[in-house]
């Protein structure tokens, strides 16, 4: 078991800006003990009048269309160029086989992760909704109170994690390659939505023609969609994480986004909305977890599965039953 200190003691050194105490934070809410819950969510309360102050940047895209290699070459830009203090939280994949995780995020952005001015958490996804964990928003609020002001949540890029990481920032960059085929093909409609700005990566060497084309044909697509109720219309750029061009575009886009939603309003109504989003979201996961965890429960599910698995019981009749004895 990690070390645990008082209250008082986080709260000190993540305003403090000492990143061992807070990745031993994160490390806490992450915990599935209930002592570490507790003494979590106190932290949270503590530190939560400092946060909110950063820009919450969500970054997917099709495998591989190198998100890791973008994120710290945009990243490495926003401290040098920005002069931004950056956190990048990276939520990778979880076998859903034997439950490891690769995370690997400080090998993959290793230049990044030695910049004094950038902080890497990888966190396992687990079973949660579409990759994300169950902690990134808390990890969110105890980046931003330790000072933080860029924070960057790098989806999985699979199933639904565009939809849950959607929810929790305030701007979503989708990457595309260029030249694989058809370029709208397989892309699904509500990512393209989503989307505030698309991103070709990889516009280098022969690959810029190509980039070129995709940039015109996916702006010709979200042409046809309507605008959104913020009120912004989605760009679409190139960029070549290999030779650092773009990377301003991709900024000044989103610096235009942050602006125009301050101004009309939009930008404090999604995060109040997505606030409450969390709460629902806290009040669901808690009640699973309470679920899952009752004793009758845990007695009877195995044998009520297989029941269910073999026929014998109808899954609606099999749920009603096991949810009878919490």
């Amino acid at each position: 078991m990690a070390k645990r200190f008082s209250t008082e003691t986080y709260v000190k050194g993540i305003l403090a800006g000492d990143r061992v105490m807070l990745s031993r934070a994160i490390t806490l809410v992450e915990s599935k003990l209930f002592s570490d819950q507790e003494l979590a969510q106190q932290v949270i309360n503590e530190v939560l009048p400092h946060a909110g102050k950063s820009v919450r940047i969500g970054i997917t895209g099709v495998p591989g269309v190198g998100k890791s290699t973008f994120i710290e070459a945009f990243g490495t830009y926003l401290i040098k160029e920005q002069g931004k203090k950056l956190a990048v939280l990276a939520i990778d994949p979880t076998s859903q086989r034997s439950g490891g995780s690769i995370l690997g995020d400080k090998t993959r952005m290793e230049a990044l992760s030695m910049n004094p001015q950038a902080y890497i958490r990888p966190s396992p996804a687990g079973k949660s909704l579409g990759g994300v964990t169950r902690s990134t928003r808390e990890t969110i609020i105890l980046c931003e109170a330790a000072g933080f002001d860029t924070i960057i949540v790098e989806t999985v890029g699979v199933g639904q994690s565009e939809t849950a990481v959607h929810a929790m920032v305030d701007f979503f960059l989708l990457l595309m390659l260029a030249g694989a085929g058809d370029e709208l093909q397989g892309i699904k409609r509500g990512i393209m939505e989503m989307a505030d700005a698309i991103a070709i990566t990889k516009a280098d060497e022969q690959n810029v023609q190509k980039a070129r084309a995709a940039k015109a044909e996916y702006q010709n697509a979200l042409h046809l969609y309507p605008i959104g109720p913020s009120g912004w219309v989605p760009k679409v750029s190139t960029c070549s994480a290999l030779q650092n061009t773009g990377l301003d575009a991709i900024w000044q886009t989103t610096a235009d986004y942050l602006e125009l939603t301050h101004n009309n309003g939009f930008f404090e109504k999604k995060r109040r909305d997505q606030n409450l989003q969390w709460m629902y979201e806290a009040i669901r996961q808690g009640l699973e977890d309470n679920f899952y965890s009752h004793q009758q429960v845990k007695q009877q599910l195995q044998s009520i599965a297989e029941q269910v698995k073999n026929g014998q019981k109808s899954a609606f009749a099999a749920a009603a039953e096991l949810l009878r004895l919490v």
